[in-house]
Formats: C-alpha cells, sequence, structure tokens
C-alpha cells in the first residue's frame, strides 16, 4: 500500500513539468501549411536576356561570345585612357556605355538569377519533403514485422505459423484495396476550393490535383464526406505527390488492420480474415481518416463551428490506432473468448499465457524504433525543424509509458513485473502520444505516457472481467490509449506550434495553458464519432463474413491449433504440441 501511493505521489510530483510551457520552439509549418511558392513543375526561369542585334552589339556594348545554354556574355565598357578622357565625345560614350551595362545586368542578370536561385531553393525544398516522406514511410512498413513479432509471441505455438500469416497477408491485401478506391476515398477531396482548409498536398509542391469531395452544404458551411479523385492513382492521382503521399499513408492504413488480427488470434478462420483484409482498405479505414485527414467535417469543426482547429491528429491516435482498437474490440467481443480460458460463469480458469516472450520483446523494439518513422514522418516535411521535438516526445512516452505499466503491475496487480505488460506499456506510451506528439512540451509527453501506461494495465483487467477475450491487449494499446491520447491534446497542447492548423488562425492551445475547453471538445467529439463510426462498419463487416464463410473455426481445430487445420503447415517444424499443457516439446 505505501508503494502504491508512493507512485502515486510520483505521477502528482511529474505534473508541474507537463504544465511549463516550453519556451524555445520552432514553429515552422507542418502538414496543413500554405502551399509552398516553388511547384516541382514549375518551368525553368527564362535566363537567355534580351537578343543581340545582328550587328553585334547590345545598346553599344560588345557581345563576345554565346555560351553553351544559350546566354549572351557581354562586356563591361573598357576605361578610357588619359588621351581618351580628354575627349568629351568618348568620355559621353563611357558614360552612356556603363549605364547601358549597368541597366542590362540589373535587367537580364541579377533578375533572372535571382529567379533561378529562388526556384532551385524551392526545389531542393520540395525533394527534401519527398525524401523525408519516402523514408520515414519505409520505416513504418517495417513496422509490420514488430506487430507480427509482438502478436505471434503473446499467443501459443500451436497458431504461430496463422497468426503470422494474417500479419503478412494484410500488407499486400490493405494495400490493394487502399490502391483500387481507398486512397481516393480518404485524399481525393484534401484540395476542393469549397473548403476553407483546401492547401492541397502544402509540403511537396503544393499538388492540388485531388480537389473533389463529396458532401453538403448547411448554409454556407460545407460538410465534406467522402474523397472523389485519384482512384487506383489514375487521373489527379497520377502525379509525384500524390505518390509519396500513398506510400505513406498506406503503411498507415496497414498498420489499423493488423491491429484486430492480435484480438481476434487463434480462434479467427483465415478466410473470414481475408474477407476483413478486402475491406479494411477500401472502406472501413478511409471513410473516417478523410473527416480528419482528407479535409472532412471533423477536421473543419474549427472554421465551420468554432470548436478549436478541428479534431486535430498530428499522427494518428485516432485515425490509425483507436479505430483499428475499435474494430478489434467488436470482432473479439462477437467471435468469442478462446475455449477454455473462461467457466461458466465467465470467471477466468485457465489463463492463456505467451509462448514467446522474447519474441515480444523484439517486436516491441522494431515498433519503437518504427515510431520515428510514424510521429516525425507525419509532418510531410523534413525541412520543419519541429520534427526534432516530435522524436523526442515520443521517445519519452513510450518510457514512461513501460514504466507505469511495470510499476503498476509490480506494486498494485500482481508484485511482479509482467515481462508483456512493460512491451504493452511501451506500447500504449506510445500510441498515446502519436495525436498530440507535436504540440505538447517534453514534460507534458512524459506524463501522458506515464499515465497510459496504467491505463493500459487497468483496460486488460476490464476487458478481461466482461469476457472479452483479446489475445494481445489491442483493445486497451490501441483503442483506449488512442482516445486518450486524442483527449491529452485538448488539456496539454502548450500552444507553440499549429498557427493555421486546419486553417484556423493562433497556435493549438489545450485547456491546461489557456485554451479553455474548444479544443478538447473537438477531441472529444472526433473520438465519439470515431467510435460510433468503425463500431458499425465492423458489425457490418463481421457478418457479412460470417454469412460468407464463418469467423470461427470449429472447437476441434482450435483445440488442435490453427496452424495445420488452416495452414497446412505448422508454425515450428520439430515439435510436438502437449495438448494438455499446449506447451511444445523437442521430438525425441
Amino acid at each position: 500500500m505505501k508503494k502504491s501511493i508512493l507512485f502515486l505521489l510520483a505521477i502528482l510530483a511529474l505534473a508541474p513539468l507537463a504544465l511549463r510551457a516550453q519556451t524555445a520552439s520552432t514553429n515552422a509549418p507542418g502538414t496543413n501549411a500554405p502551399a509552398m511558392a516553388a511547384a516541382t513543375n514549375a518551368p525553368p526561369a527564362d535566363t537567355s536576356g534580351p537578343t543581340p542585334d545582328p550587328g553585334g552589339t547590345l545598346t553599344g556594348l560588345s557581345v563576345d561570345a554565346q555560351s553553351p545554354n544559350g546566354t549572351f556574355i557581354v562586356t563591361a565598357p573598357a576605361d578610357l585612357s588619359a588621351d581618351d578622357k580628354k575627349d568629351p565625345a568618348k568620355v559621353k560614350k563611357f558614360a552612356d556605355d556603363t549605364k547601358a551595362f549597368a541597366d542590362y545586368t540589373a535587367q537580364s542578370k541579377l533578375e533572372p538569377l535571382a529567379v533561378k536561385l529562388s526556384d532551385s531553393v524551392g526545389h531542393n525544398r520540395v525533394a527534401i519533403n519527398f525524401m523525408w516522406t519516402l523514408i520515414t514511410g519505409f520505416l513504418v512498413m517495417f513496422m509490420q514485422a514488430g506487430f507480427a513479432l509482438v502478436e505471434t509471441g503473446l499467443c501459443r505455438a500451436k497458431n504461430a505459423g496463422h497468426t503470422m500469416s494474417m500479419n503478412f497477408m494484410i500488407y499486400p491485401m490493405g494495400m490493394l484495396g487502399f490502391y483500387v478506391c481507398g486512397f481516393a476515398f480518404m485524399f481525393g477531396g484534401m484540395a476542393d476550393p469549397m473548403s476553407p482548409n483546401n492547401g492541397g498536398i502544402a509540403t511537396m509542391g503544393g499538388y492540388a490535383g485531388l480537389n473533389h469531395e463529396f458532401g453538403f452544404h448547411i448554409g454556407d458551411k460545407f460538410i465534406g464526406l467522402l474523397g472523389g479523385k485519384g482512384f487506383m492513382l489514375q487521373g489527379a492521382g497520377y502525379d509525384t505527390a500524390a505518390f509519396a503521399l500513398f506510400l505513406f499513408q498506406m503503411v498507415f492504413m496497414d498498420t489499423t488492420a493488423t491491429i484486430p488480427t492480435g484480438a481476434a488470434a487463434e480462434r479467427w478462420r483465415f478466410s473470414a480474415f481475408m474477407i476483413y483484409g478486402c475491406c479494411i482498405g477500401t472502406f472501413m479505414y478511409p471513410v473516417f481518416g478523410n473527416w480528419v485527414w482528407g479535409n472532412g467535417w471533423l477536421s473543419n469543426l474549427g472554421s465551420n463551428f468554432g470548436l478549436g482547429h478541428g479534431h486535430v491528429d498530428f499522427a494518428g491516435s485516432s485515425v490509425v490506432h483507436m479505430q483499428g482498437g475499435v474494430i478489434a474490440l467488436i470482432f473479439a467481443w462477437l467471435i468469442g473468448p478462446r475455449h477454455g480460458k473462461y467457466d461458466k460463469n465467465g470467471k477466468i480458469v485457465h489463463p492463456i499465457i505467451p509462448h514467446s516472450i522474447p519474441m515480444v520483446m523484439l517486436g516491441t523494439f522494431i515498433l519503437a524504433f518504427g515510431w520515428f518513422g510514424f510521429n516525425p514522418g507525419s509532418s510531410l516535411a523534413g525541412t520543419d525543424l519541429r520534427i526534432a521535438v516530435v522524436a523526442v516526445n515520443t521517445m519519452l512516452a513510450s518510457a514512461t509509458g513501460a514504466l507505469g505499466a511495470t510499476l503498476w503491475m509490480w506494486w498494485v496487480r500482481t508484485k511482479k513485473p509482467d515481462p508483456s505488460m512493460m512491451c504493452n506499456g511501451m506500447l500504449a506510451g506510445l500510441v498515446a502520444i502519436t495525436c498530440p506528439c507535436a504540440f505538447v512540451s517534453a514534460g507534458g509527453a512524459s506524463l501522458l505516457g506515464l499515465i497510459a501506461g496504467v491505463l493500459v494495465v487497468e483496460s486488460v483487467f476490464f476487458f478481461d472481467k466482461l469476457g472479452i477475450d483479446d489475445s494481445v491487449g489491442a483493445i486497451s494499446v490501441h483503442g483506449v490509449n488512442g482516445a486518450w491520447g486524442c483527449l491529452s491534446l485538448g488539456l496539454f497542447a502548450d500552444g507553440t506550434y499549429g498557427d493555421g492548423w486546419n486553417a484556423v488562425p493562433g497556435k493549438v492551445t489545450g485547456l491546461f495553458y489557456g485554451g479553455g475547453m474548444s479544443q478538447f471538445w473537438a477531441e472529444l467529439i472526433g473520438v465519439t464519432v470515431c467510435f460510433v463510426t468503425l463500431s458499425v462498419l465492423s458489425l457490418i463487416v463481421y457478418y457479412i463474413a460470417e454469412m460468407l464463410v464463418g469467423n470461427r473455426v470449429s472447437l476441434d481445430v482450435e483445440i488442435e491449433g490453427l496452424d495445420v487445420p488452416e495452414m497446412g503447415v505448422t508454425g515450428y517444424g520439430g515439435m510436438v504440441m502437449d495438448k494438455q499443457s499446449e506447451t511444445p516439446t523437442l521430438k525425441a
């Protein structure tokens, strides 16, 4: 009891750190900044200058030669000799030529040079942003390996091949759906001129071709619902900026897609999973994604209704993680708990333990590494120096999340530091900081990560008591802490970043820094809409799969393990399973 009190006092001691505004910051624009002046497809500057006359003179100046790029080299008038200076006519001609040379230099040399230099700087800035976005997208793609290891390690060995296969196949299935129509639904209206937030892909040349949003008007306010351009990356989608955005956002979608595979693992029929894989990238993920990141109505709550800067989610606590968590909740609830875990009264009688803690921890480290692409990469701009703040805040929240979960399990819950909960605590801190990472101070990141670590532990126990069997804790890590991350922005945003975000003047400021409740209400509305929308879509997809193929494997298959009956091969060769303890033992 004393240790619990000390732990709570430690949390309170960190609170002042979170409430201290960050005094030094770089306020470069983020993803919603105005379009850059130098577009990638801008024509080269005209540096040819005036054309010499056939006599080889230009306003009295001598043309010496023609350079390889077509410009003419014009020499300055030579200084007068002592004798020439005595001739008034030569003195006058020298003065006229000197003025002509000065005028020519100013008009035909310096001005094109400045334009050319400006174009070069603009092009390099855009190129840096392209490269940053692509590289961080590659990092996020590698997170799929981390998810596969975490989920498989937390399940039993007899289902390792099946769980790994779901994590593997969700990548191509989700990608193809996002390519066919998901990307267009999500981002096809981001530059629609009817919306106040129509900057296009601002950091990559200001590309504004994705400019058709389906929606309706309430008075003079446009309510965007779904994008309408960029299907199969054709038409307006066939642009370098759109391709870069597609890659980065596709791997984000894949993160959402893989979360439910852990919650429903060890009893989900692979054919039903494949049906879900067709649906997640095509319409389940893009709908809410459009409303927040694609110029939809939630992003414009500020412009249209005066609620802060609208629903702000820098890197996806709601758009990515909470969506995945809600889908996981609905699927785990409907498919039912794993055989043998609960008795007829709903009490846990046979806790199902992970088969490989080292695999779980390795996967967690891979995910933590990939998160440095996930959060800083969401700036879509390597030239936005705020990425340093984002990266450090991400790191700190992961640390306090792991510490909070470890100590809470050790001191309050089980009296042992649970390794699996250490990992879930770190992931919970990362999920929570994903939304506010650019808007909070280091102290704020540390505190909200610590709270996330405690939340994930209590949430896991809560859902277990309800009889909702989540094999890996995905609902608690991603759903609960995705919601907490968004709400924390409405509390801890310190007013040092985000001027003009979602076309709203001023910086994003939360309740604890004098911003009032406006931003918090916008975050709460977004979280509520996410829960309702994804619950409805999940119910539809689940029952479609139920009618077509059935979602749950038979009891015999579940007891034997899904690897051989479902996949035709064991996850671990050279091993047999003791059906009583379900522990792998080496063959003699």
